[in-house]
């Protein structure tokens, strides 16, 4: 027969509400008793049942982060900073990934109230925050992830993009550039949206600048990939002389269209931005200037936002960091 709270209780010669504190709130605890109390849970195997502590606190220790594409490194980085921060809080985090897609969105948020999370990280997928408010009426606690919330009773953690885009557009005119293109989609993702209102911004400000908008279905290495090969094809009166893409994986994959017949040079006759500043954009080929945001930070903030909004006299919190321009070999002076 499995060992039990009361089992671990008697060995340890603690009470049950010791073990209990131990497990859930170790911080509560001397260290000499949580080394006692965990000595007797490895002597007899025990395991605790999340099922039913659930049932009774209506709650588990489980934080749900769902983001857009976990195959992007800018939200490995940030869950990475989630999951460290959750562990100190004694929480564990589930990671799920909605591919840019609102059916699948829905799917996990599903499934992750009928788990009773403890609370809901998520960087949306489009406008539509129904289902998101629904599980916060019904008091699970929901932050919005690399997404500003102002004006909703959601908490969030995010980067001002349009002030990013900004930064990108400023530096490619700064460098002499005038013929600029932003590439990404899809534009229903505010990132994209946002950064590309910057770009506009910028671009509107600089006297004979002007901005091509080209579209991509999602924000991949092959989407970029696509791109690049489009713009090396066409006529050298007809190509930009500087790309600005929505993020970095998108700028690795147009620099490899650009330059792989060598008949284009990056920066010489196209100058190339990425977003996000991910490890691969330093380690390029030709090294990629971008614009850097605090990844872990943004991971470590929505963990401590999603635990302050557990407390039912919460007031929303937004963070904004402000992003910062990298400058690498992809956009130096020609």
């Amino acid at each position: 027969m499995a060992a039990g709270m009361r089992d671990v209780a008697a060995a340890a010669s603690v009470s049950v509400g010791t073990v209990s504190n131990v497990l859930n709130a170790p911080h509560k605890v001397a260290p000499a008793t949580v080394a006692r109390v965990h000595a007797a849970i490895d002597k007899l195997g025990f395991v605790r049942n999340d099922a039913a502590r659930q049932l009774k606190a209506q709650r588990s220790r489980c934080v749900a982060l769902l983001v857009l594409d976990v195959g992007n490194p800018f939200f490995t980085d940030l869950a990475r900073g989630a999951e460290r921060r959750a562990a100190q809080l004694n929480l564990t985090v589930l990671l799920g990934t909605s591919d840019d897609d609102a059916g699948r969105e829905r799917s996990y948020i599903d499934t992750f109230d009928e788990q009773r999370v403890f609370g809901l990280l998520v960087s949306p997928v489009s406008d539509d925050l129904a289902r998101m408010l629904a599980l916060h009426d019904r008091g699970t606690p929901v932050v919005l992830v690399d997404r500003d919330a102002t004006g909703t009773p959601f908490s969030s953690v995010a980067v001002d993009d349009v002030a990013g885009g900004k930064l990108a557009a400023d530096h490619l005119c700064a460098i002499g550039r005038r013929k600029l293109a932003f590439v990404g989609g899809p534009h229903t993702l505010r990132q994209v949206s946002d950064r590309l209102r910057g770009a506009r911004e910028a671009v509107a400000e600089s006297a004979g600048a002007a901005l091509e908008v080209i579209n991509t279905p999602e924000l991949s290495v092959l989407a970029g990939r696509a791109c690049g090969d489009e713009l090396r094809e066409r006529r050298p009166g007809d190509r930009p002389d500087a790309v600005f893409c929505a993020n970095d994986l998108l700028a690795i994959g147009v620099l490899q269209g650009l330059t792989l017949t060598g008949e284009l040079r990056v920066p010489e006759d196209i100058a190339l931005i990425g977003y996000d500043d991910i490890d691969f954009a330093r380690s390029a080929v030709i090294p990629l200037s971008s614009i850097r945001q605090p990844s872990t930070q943004i991971g470590t903030a929505a963990v401590d936002l999603l635990a302050a909004a557990a407390d039912v006299d919460h007031t929303p919190q937004h963070i904004v960091y402000q992003p910062e321009l990298i400058v690498r070999a992809s956009t130096a002076a020609p």
